[in-house]
């Protein structure tokens, strides 16, 4: 088994604060950062903020700010970083494209594209939508609009470099044909196999008329297009041209997470350059589905844009997280409700998990003087097996399926085993045997938990009477043994997990 695993999510503009969408993208990477994490293997978990971008060089302007951008980018870099740690997120990397390393990776970068011949001088005609940062022919609008932003994009026409990206369609081709993982979900692979075939051109990877931004190596006079130079920040975060020997070890990544809005640039235009750098392509590029609040788009302009930090006042960061990965398959288009949240809250975390914890530890506490009893058989061999499945195909939502299918047995293990009719008839072994049972299944359902809900599975541990940080100095093969859980040891009820809501 490989022993270091390397994840990024998209790197976001900074021209307004993050909103339940990014956070959504976020806790997804935490999730499986987390996950590998428990297996053993050393993690890099890349995220942070596209700075060079005509949208934030427009929203220093809106904020007054239009002769200090970079007091305006470094203000906003650092809310962004402020909200994913305020939210739990495990980043090793928060990357920003104005720093000193990236701007050194982008320069070896492009040399090498140009050395291989793959950058030409041309004139570039053509539709640009603004919002989007990106190019469009007459087929790729709907109704003679951008399909993302329904706005009518500038007919633009400028001297400009162009990267030789229809060089690279052959191969690009070949390599989703024989790596079919490449791209998922399914659906998204043969949007881009349709795309690079019959709509992918030359791309033009520089602009005259911007002010901000990176230089072209060589050329002051022209600053490189945005997403270039974005793109690049992925492997700028495992010391691309700043450390090689952290560089051979983490390049490739082995999942990258995108919206399904920047798919072209992510499964098209980035492995191609990759190609012309002579670099390897990253494993596994993974597209999640737009996001709306309660059934309509999120905007400014509808007041419906959702604060994850104000969120969080009301339902902490595991409760948003489980909400959001539960509710939201992961390569779908995903809806969120304040109403569903909170259905969700009562239902599956306070009723069915907390119930749960509850009622196993109070009976504990009655019978055995809140003591662990003597161990007994048990298994839970199959949910692992099944659990560990769902978290190497990137299914979460089925991942948090299989532990409240758990969840859901061993609350009827209590209905059909009735400890408080076993005391009664003072059946002191079966009462015990049913109350290790018990207890060593809730250790297995923290640690399932865990990626998904860190702050909850931690104090399931604290519980059971477990240390945290000793429980994970342990390998997973051995945590995941039925019987770990020592007899005689003290438990503690404490709080309910999630108490009632008003």
């Amino acid at each position: 088994m490989p022993t270091k695993f390397y994840l990024t999510t998209p790197i976001y503009y900074v021209n307004g604060k993050p909103s339940i969408g990014h956070a959504y993208t976020t806790f997804v990477a935490d999730t499986i950062a987390r996950y590998q994490r428990m297996l053993g293997k050393e993690v890099e978990f890349l995220t942070g903020t596209d700075e060079n971008s005509q949208k934030n060089v427009e929203a220093a302007a809106a904020a007054g700010r239009e002769d200090d951008i970079q007091g305006y980018l470094d203000e906003m870099a650092a809310l962004w970083q402020r909200t994913f740690d305020s939210l739990g997120i495990t980043n090793t990397r928060f990357i920003r494209t104005t720093e000193a390393d990236h701007h050194k990776a982008v320069e070896a970068f492009w040399k090498r594209v140009e050395a291989k011949g793959d950058i030409y001088k041309g004139t570039y005609e053509g539709l640009y939508c603004g919002k989007c940062e990106a190019f469009y022919t007459e087929n790729d609008l709907e109704g003679g609009l951008c399909p993302f932003h329904k706005t009518k994009p500038d007919h633009i026409k400028e001297d400009n470099y162009f990267f030789a990206l229809t060089k690279y369609r052959d191969a690009l081709l070949e390599h989703i044909e024989k790596n079919p993982e490449f791209v998922q979900p399914k659906e998204r692979r043969n949007e881009i196999v349709s795309y690079i075939k019959n709509f992918m051109t030359d791309v033009s990877v520089s602009r005259q008329t911007m002010k901000w931004g990176i230089p072209v190596p060589g050329d002051e006079t022209h600053r490189l297009y945005v997403w270039f130079d974005a793109l690049i920040n992925y492997i700028t975060g495992v010391g691309f041209a700043t450390d090689e020997k952290k560089f051979d070890r983490f390049w490739p990544a082995d999942l990258q997470l995108v919206g399904k809005d920047i798919l072209k640039f992510h499964c098209a235009l980035w492995p191609a350059m990759l190609m012309s750098a002579g670099l390897p392509l990253p494993k596994v590029v993974l597209a999640h589905g737009f996001f709306t609040v309660d059934g309509q788009k999120m905007s400014k302009s509808l007041g419906n844009v959702v604060d994850p930090v104000e969120l969080s006042e009301q339902y902490s960061p595991d409760i948003i997280r489980y909400y959001a990965i539960r509710d939201i398959r992961l390569g779908d288009d995903g809806d969120f409700s304040h109403d569903r949240l909170r259905a969700r809250y009562e239902t599956d975390l306070a009723n069915e998990l907390g119930n749960l914890v509850h009622r196993v530890l109070t009976m504990t506490e009655k019978y055995t003087d809140a003591k662990v009893p003597e161990k007994a058989q048990g298994e839970i061999l199959g949910a692992w097996q099944e659990y560990q499945q769902a978290m190497t195909d990137y299914r979460l939502t089925d991942a948090l399926d299989i532990i409240w299918a758990v969840i859901r047995r061993t609350n009827q293990f209590i209905e059909q085993q009735q400890p408080w009719a076993l005391a009664k008839l003072e059946e002191k072994k079966m009462l015990h045997d049913t109350l290790y049972v018990l207890l060593e299944t809730l250790r297995h359902i923290a640690w399932m938990l865990w990626p998904f809900m860190p702050d909850t599975a931690e104090k399931m541990f604290t519980k059971l009477g477990l240390e945290v940080p000793k429980e994970f100095s342990q390998s997973v093969e051995s945590a995941w043994v039925w019987g770990e859980l020592k007899p005689g040891s003290g438990v503690e009820k404490g709080e309910p997990l999630f108490p009632r809501k008003e």
